[in-house]
């Protein structure tokens, strides 16, 4: 429901483009540029590449619109060779003139001890240290394109169910951050991140989409991001203790929000990626988010993953005969791993904010706490939650 309420939104929002005239402003961001493990670099001029290519980003000079804009992010990726389904993060450096996490990653500073807990370097603000603001959480899904041709992959065939006509040769997101308008005006820095170990890896396009039409400005709050940019600890802490930021803000703040992305990883049946388990947020002690992420809806992918493992299923259909009579007939059905329910997140799937109101927040100490109901590091269950929240506000 909430991915219509998206897709009405941006259409009315178009709509409202073609009747008055407005003409949207593009800015490309990157183009067929590989985000891979040591492998090809690409356009090595315009972007910089860093944890051996797993990481890319770029210095980006926007219009600067003074009375607001919509913005839209559109991405697309394909797999160069990369059969499996990986994380992936977009992000914005906020404020450069302090440390940031492409400066811990080139190796130019170190986080403050304040940015984090013992074992856990860099996942929260503190110090001289913001965490890099996530504008587009994603997961890869299982060789779409490098491996969508039936032809030069004759096996492939033989993974897709009847109800796929085709695999997809890519697969595209589009994400309304017209909130963090702020924060992709005139010159930032735009990265993407993606957990792939092979050399193959992924090329990605990035656009940003501005409409030029007026709306109102939000200051942005990055508080939180457990995204391991600068190859950190798999971040499992939640299975020892809770998250907790305190943020000073030198005034009052009105109708603030938080938005808190989230997603559980791990593998194997029974690691934190396949079970459901509760993540509650608070600031100052007021409960605002208390639930179990969740998705479902994973074979709504099928399309994007011809590269996935496939088990057969035997069920029962009531279904036509050979003499057109409908009777219970045993079969066989495809499983395929993206069809598996997952936490918070689908191979081939955007994972939009979960936004709350706060409110009013007074100027001085606050603070924002997770819990989430996270289990240890077992084995090769790599278990651990990737999350990120900021905070938007207007002043007073």
């Amino acid at each position: 429901m909430k991915n219509i309420k998206s897709l009405i939104r941006v259409g009315i929002i178009l709509l409202s483009f073609s009747l008055y005239g407005q003409k949207t402003k593009i800015v490309e961001v990157f183009k067929n540029q590989p985000v891979n493990f040591t492998g090809i670099a690409g356009d090595t001029v315009n972007n910089i590449r860093l944890q051996n290519g797993r990481i890319i980003y770029k210095k980006i000079k926007a219009p600067d619109f003074e009375k607001g804009t919509d913005v839209f992010v559109h991405m697309t990726l394909r797999s160069a060779g990369d059969t499996w389904d990986k994380s992936g993060s977009l992000f914005v450096i906020t404020d450069p003139e302090k440390i940031d996490i492409i400066d811990i990653a080139e190796g130019k500073a170190n986080f403050p001890e304040a940015a984090g807990i013992p074992g856990y370097q860099g996942i929260k603000k503190g110090g001289e240290y913001n965490p890099a603001l996530e504008i587009l959480r994603f997961m890869t899904p299982f060789g779409v394109g490098h491996y969508s041709d039936e032809q030069k992959n004759p096996r492939i065939k033989y993974n897709r169910p009847v109800y796929v006509p085709k695999w997809e040769e890519e697969v595209k997101w589009i994400e309304d951050i017209s909130h963090l308008s702020t924060a992709v005006i005139g010159e930032f820095i735009v990265g993407v991140w993606i957990d792939t170990w092979t050399s193959e890896g992924y090329l990605v396009d990035v656009e940003l989409e501005y409409s030029g039409r007026t709306a109102k400005k939000k200051k942005i709050l990055p508080l939180v991001n457990t995204v391991y940019y600068a190859s950190q600890t798999h971040p499992d802490l939640f299975s020892e203790e809770d998250l907790t930021v305190d943020f000073k803000l030198p005034k009052n703040v009105k109708n603030a929000k938080l938005h808190y992305i989230t997603t559980g990883h791990g593998g194997h049946s029974g690691g934190d990626e396949f079970i459901k388990l509760n993540n509650t947020v608070k600031i100052n002690n007021e409960i605002l988010i208390d639930t179990i992420p969740w998705r479902d809806d994973c074979a709504s992918f099928r399309r994007f993953n011809p590269t996935s493992g496939v088990w057969v299923r035997k069920d029962t259909a009531f279904a036509y005969n050979e003499n057109r009579e409908k009777e219970y007939i045993e079969i066989k059905e495809r499983l395929a791993s993206s069809d598996l329910s997952r936490s918070n997140w689908c191979p081939g799937s955007k994972v939009s904010p979960m936004v709350k109101n706060i409110g009013n927040l007074q100027k001085g100490q606050n603070q924002l706490t997770i819990s989430i109901d996270g289990t240890p590091i077992d084995g090769d269950k790599l278990n651990h939650w990737l999350v990120s929240a900021y905070i938007t506000y207007e002043e007073n």
